[in-house]
C-alpha cells in the first residue's frame, strides 16, 4: 500500500544551487538566534557552529580562545599594512581555518602556520591545497609558546587571546631577527601595550617591550567580526624591533622592573623602604658581587656559597646590613630625584638611568651576573 501511496507522488525537483544556500542561511540564522543560557556559553564542552565560504564545518571551542576572523575588509587590512614583499617568510600563530593564511600565501613567498589544533589543520591544509597554494606553505602542529620558531621576516597573526602576553615576550626578546609583526590583539591588552608614561594602563609589560621595540596602532575590529563572537573588541597593533637597544643586562632589567611595577602607584620611596623587598635585594646584591668576583664582597663565618647551587646562605646577625642597604637606596633616590616618583610615570630613559645608579653602588635585583634571555617580562 505504501509503495502504491508513492508511485502517485509527483516527483522531486533537486534543488537549485540559490535554494540550497538560503537553506543553509536559515539554519545559520536560526542556530544563531536560538537563545543560550551564559552558563551553556562558557561550558568548555560547548561547541559553536562555524560555516566558511568554502562550506568547510568545524566546531571552535570559546574556552580555547578559538575566534575566526571573518571580516575580509579587516582581513584586507592586516595584510596590507604589514607590508609584505613576495620575497617574504611569513609566520602565523594560531592560524585557524585559514581566512587569514590564504590571503597571506598571495602576497608572500611563504607562509609557516603554526597550529596545536589538529581539526584546524585539516581544514587548513585543504583549503591551500583547493587554493594550489600548497608548496608555499608549511605547518608546525604545535604549542606555539614551545616550538622553536623558525627564521621568518615578518609575523602576522590573530594571536588567541590566553597567550597574547608570554607570546609578545618571546618574539620580542627571543633570537630570531625580523622586520614587523603585525598581530590582532584584545583591545584591552592593546591598549595596555600602547600605553606611555603617565597613563593609567601603563605597566611592567609596556616597560619590558618597549624597550626593544617600537608599537602602533592600526585600528579597531569589532568583536562581530569574529565567529564565535567573544565578549570584547579587538585591537590591530604593529611591533617593529628597535635598530638599537640599550646595553642592559636583561635579567637584572626584568627583576628591576617587577620590584618597582609590583605596586606602581607607590613612591619608589615606599617601595625600598619595605624590609621584604631590602631582604631580597640585599640577597641578590651579595649573590651577584661575589659569583662575579666583585671586590668587597664579604661573608660572615656563619655566611657562605653552596657551590653546587650558587646561592648565598645567611646567618640572623645581618639586620644591620639591611638598615645600611635602606640607607644607601634612599640616598640614591634622593641623590636622583626618584624618591617621590611613581613608577608609572617614569620612562625608560629614567628607570634605566636609576638602575645604573643603583648598580654603580653595588645594589642587584638579579642573582646572575652573566645576562641571561628569559621570559620574564610580562
Amino acid at each position: 500500500m505504501l509503495g502504491k501511496f508513492r508511485s502517485i507522488l509527483p516527483p522531486l525537483n533537486p534543488l537549485t544551487s540559490q535554494q540550497l544556500l538560503f537553506r543553509r542561511l536559515l539554519s545559520d540564522l536560526a542556530y544563531r538566534s536560538s537563545p543560550r543560557s551564559s552558563d551553556e556559553e562558557d561550558d568548555p564542552k560547548y561547541k559553536i557552529r562555524k560555516q566558511d565560504p568554502e562550506g568547510e564545518c568545524v566546531h571552535l571551542h570559546k574556552s580555547k580562545g578559538q575566534h575566526i576572523l571573518t571580516n575580509p575588509r579587516v582581513l584586507d587590512c592586516i595584510v596590507r599594512r604589514a607590508g609584505i614583499r613576495p620575497t617574504d617568510t611569513v609566520l602565523e600563530v594560531g592560524p585557524g581555518t585559514g581566512n587569514l593564511t590564504l590571503k597571506l600565501l598571495e602576497a608572500a613567498q611563504s607562509v609557516v602556520a603554526i597550529e596545536v589544533d589538529r581539526r584546524m589543520v585539516d581544514v587548513l591544509v585543504k583549503r591551500v591545497a583547493d587554493r594550489s597554494f600548497g608548496d608555499k606553505l608549511t605547518v608546525i602542529q604545535k604549542d606555539a609558546l614551545k616550538a622553536e620558531f623558525p627564521p621568518f621576516d615578518l609575523l602576522v597573526a590573530n594571536i588567541p587571546y590566553g597567550i597574547s602576553s608570554p607570546l609578545l615576550v618571546k618574539l620580542v626578546y627571543g633570537p630570531n631577527r625580523f622586520r614587523n609583526a603585525t598581530l590582532l590583539l584584545q583591545k584591552e591588552f592593546s591598549r595596555r601595550l600602547l600605553a606611555n608614561p603617565g597613563d593609567s594602563e601603563y605597566n611592567r609589560l609596556a616597560v619590558n617591550v618597549k624597550l626593544v621595540a617600537d608599537v602602533e596602532l592600526v585600528m579597531d575590529v569589532s568583536k562581530r567580526d569574529f565567529v564565535p563572537i567573544p565578549k570584547v573588541d579587538s585591537s590591530v597593533v604593529i611591533i617593529r624591533p628597535k635598530a638599537q637597544v640599550p646595553t642592559v643586562d636583561l635579567n637584572e632589567w626584568f627583576a628591576f622592573t617587577r620590584t618597582c611595577f609590583g605596586n606602581k602607584n607607590k613612591t619608589l620611596g615606599a617601595t625600598f623602604k619595605q624590609k621584604r623587598k631590602l631582604i631580597e635585594i640585599l640577597k641578590t646584591s651579595k649573590t651577584s658581587s661575589c659569583k662575579s668576583g666583585v671586590a668587597g664582597c664579604s661573608l660572615d663565618e656563619k655566611d657562605g656559597m653552596d657551590r653546587e647551587s650558587g646561592n648565598i646562605t645567611f646567618s640572623s646577625s645581618w639586620d644591620g646590613e639591611v638598615g645600611l642597604l635602606k640607607e644607601k637606596i634612599v640616598s640614591i633616590l634622593r641623590l636622583g630625584g626618584f624618591e617621590d616618583k611613581r613608577p608609572w610615570k617614569l620612562s625608560n630613559d629614567e628607570l634605566l638611568y636609576l638602575l645604573r645608579l643603583l648598580n654603580g653602588a653595588g645594589v642587584y635585583f638579579h642573582g646572575h651576573a652573566q645576562p641571561q634571555v628569559t621570559e620574564d617580562a610580562s
